[in-house]
């Protein structure tokens, strides 16, 4: 979101390799590689809240934040995602997946890139989804 904007959704979706040693999920490297891309996208200051996954919380993590000074991060309570508009995001795509048969992971990850990119400029939904969280946005006026 941005003051005087519509709010819009960006997202980076990564597929892993399966194996035992392979990881899972996105490391500390992906989501800073996400928020510089957010970054240059937007050209401004921002100000992400996140929940508390331990990759977002790590030592590692932290010292990639101190080296933005345009970045603030603020932290979610433990176990709330009834906080997190990102719950509504995914609810919100999983719903439209719904009993949907797909014979590949490459079949169903162009449907979930596809749903993504559907939600990404629908301002008035991601705007719900953020009004479901009970949060509200003020925008600080500097003295």
């Amino acid at each position: 979101m941005r003051p005087g904007s519509r709010t819009r959704l960006c997202h980076r979706l990564r597929s892993h390799p399966a194996g035992k040693s392979a990881r899972r999920s996105m490391g500390e490297r992906d989501f800073i590689a996400l928020i510089d891309g957010v970054h240059q996208l937007v050209g401004a200051p921002i100000v992400l809240v996140w929940d508390r996954l331990n990759t977002h919380v790590s030592r590692r993590m932290q010292a990639l934040v101190a080296e933005r000074a345009w970045l603030t991060v603020f932290l979610l309570p433990a176990y709330s995602p009834d906080l997190n508009p990102v719950e509504w995001v995914w609810a919100h795509v999983k719903r439209s997946l719904a009993n949907l048969a797909v014979m590949a992971l490459d079949q169903l990850e162009a449907l979930v890139r596809n749903r993504l990119k559907r939600l990404q400029y629908r301002s008035h939904t991601l705007d719900g989804f953020i009004a479901g969280t009970g949060l509200t946005l003020v925008e600080q006026l500097s003295p």
